[in-house]
């Protein structure tokens, strides 16, 4: 079986706006640059959308020199790279991360916009955060993703959720990395491995939801999708809408490439 391979994105700063892309190289952590940034807070525990709605509404690019954040009523944030010089352990989850850190002086206006005081964080390259063992029992890095180093989802799934709710959602609610068009809903569950652009993926987890899948457009939580897929994808590991994967080997894959099941 192969389907095509319709989307690539990824995310500079966790919890922050998407880059959609037509090829990217993927690196020891998963897509490069996909979440190599993140927002702490005065207790250096990882700031993310559960909590904080409006982050939302930020995008985020990566330019020559600088980490460029950016929104209406904000302005431009600049976080110049060479600036990231503190070293600085970081709270994520369970896992306790030592991380570079820019002075916060330099997020002093994001951190008015958001109301809490705030600080960027840069995951180097000679970081070790190390996926669930219990899922994948290898050495493998992971970036500031909450878990695994890729988010794989298919449109028919999609398909399948909007046909039960009153209001379609699109795919970027899911925050996926790699979007695929598929001919069936779900069927990335009864997969294990696949192959896209000479890469092998593990599926190693279905991706358990949160609220961050119910923020509109507005910047709100609501109940939905989350409330609809409780009725009908909920399993010993949550509210289940895609699957996380782990690459066994760097290289490139592109938009239009085939993933091949095997």
């Amino acid at each position: 079986m192969e389907y095509e391979v319709t989307e690539i994105i990824y995310y500079p700063v966790k919890s922050l706006g998407a880059i959609s892309t037509s090829e990217i190289e993927l690196d020891q952590f998963g897509i490069q640059n996909d979440r190599r940034f993140m927002l702490i807070d005065q207790n250096a525990k990882f700031v993310s959308q559960r909590t904080h709605p409006r982050l939302s509404f930020l995008s985020a690019s990566l330019e020559s020199n600088d980490l460029v954040v950016t929104s209406s009523g904000l302005g431009i944030c600049s976080f110049p790279y060479d600036a990231f010089v503190e070293d600085v352990d970081v709270k994520i989850w369970s896992d306790t991360v030592a991380v570079k850190a820019i002075d916060a002086s330099f997020s002093a206006e994001l951190s008015e916009w958001l109301g809490v005081p705030v600080r960027m964080v840069y995951m180097p390259d000679s970081c070790i955060r190390q996926v669930d063992r219990d899922f994948f029992n290898q050495d493998q890095n992971v970036s500031f993703a909450d878990a695994f180093p890729l988010l794989l989802t298919n449109t028919a799934s999609l398909n399948d959720l909007n046909g039960k709710l009153e209001q379609p959602i699109p795919m970027s609610r899911f925050r996926p990395n790699i979007v695929i068009s598929g001919d069936e809903a779900f069927q990335e569950d009864g997969w294990q491995h696949v192959t896209i652009g000479g890469v092998r993926f593990d599926l190693v987890k279905p991706c358990s939801r949160c609220g961050m899948t119910t923020i509109d457009n507005a910047g709100k939580l609501g109940k939905e999708p989350l409330k609809t897929l409780a009725s009908y994808r909920k399993n010993k590991f949550g509210v289940c809408f895609g699957q996380n994967l782990v690459h066994r080997s760097c290289g490139v894959i592109k938009v239009g490439d085939k993933l091949r099941v095997s």
